[in-house]
């Protein structure tokens, strides 16, 4: 029986690696969605819902939970974020522009990252035997993939808010992920994460020249 979901069930052989049909449609709206979102476009949102649920489902088989849990996140805020770019705000009636973080907001983001990692990373490496129903082996690199987890809810947050420094918390996530997700074998999740530092890159010049286009 044709099962979608399961890692297992391989769409194809890519130089060797088998690619599932859960991690190459996932791939694929992932990369749609960060695209969408270096324009500046709608449709990034419902992209980023479909994308985010085949990538829990990916992540829960390969047991890092950390990201799967991300996935969640993304979910939500994919859902705030649809909401907030279409909605005024109350105080100038006017749609988010681009524009960066004041220097107070900055640090308070930072600390928050640090402190959240380290309490995360705490859970994770545990979190097999609090909950060894769910969770019946080990969490993998429990620290790293939590430290890139708080740093992504942070960036996606963010972005979502149109902040430019969003893109330089998601430069730092990939350049991580591109070796974690190698060292976890999901070498295909690797390669997407250095188009995703390309893509992340790109993001970053590109919501700066808007920035400039909408000062007054």
């Amino acid at each position: 029986m044709f099962d979608f979901w399961s890692i297992n069930n391989i769409a194809f052989q890519l130089v060797g690696y088998p690619m599932s049909y859960v991690e190459l449609i996932g791939t694929i709206l992932n990369l749609w969605s960060v695209w969408l979102i270096s324009k500046q476009k709608m449709l990034t949102w419902p992209v980023g819902i479909v994308g985010s649920i085949l990538f829990l489902v990916l992540f829960y088989q390969i047991r890092l939970y950390a990201d799967m849990l991300e996935q969640i996140y993304y979910v939500i805020v994919n859902i705030y974020g649809w909401w907030r770019w279409l909605t005024p705000l109350q105080d100038t009636g006017k749609i988010l522009t681009t524009r960066y973080s004041s220097q107070q907001q900055i640090i308070f983001y930072v600390a928050v990252t640090i402190a959240g990692s380290f309490a995360m990373g705490a859970l994770m490496s545990r979190i097999h035997l609090l909950f060894p129903a769910l969770f019946a082996e080990a969490a993998s690199f429990p620290y790293l993939d939590s430290f890139t987890t708080i740093m992504s809810f942070t960036a996606m947050w963010l972005m979502a808010q149109k902040k430019i420094e969003s893109w330089y918390y998601w430069i730092v996530v990939n350049i991580i992920g591109i070796g974690l997700y190698y060292a976890k074998g999901v070498k295909f999740i690797s390669l997407l994460y250095a188009v995703f530092l390309l893509m992340a890159i790109n993001g970053l010049c590109s919501w700066i020249k808007m920035a400039k286009t909408n000062k007054p």
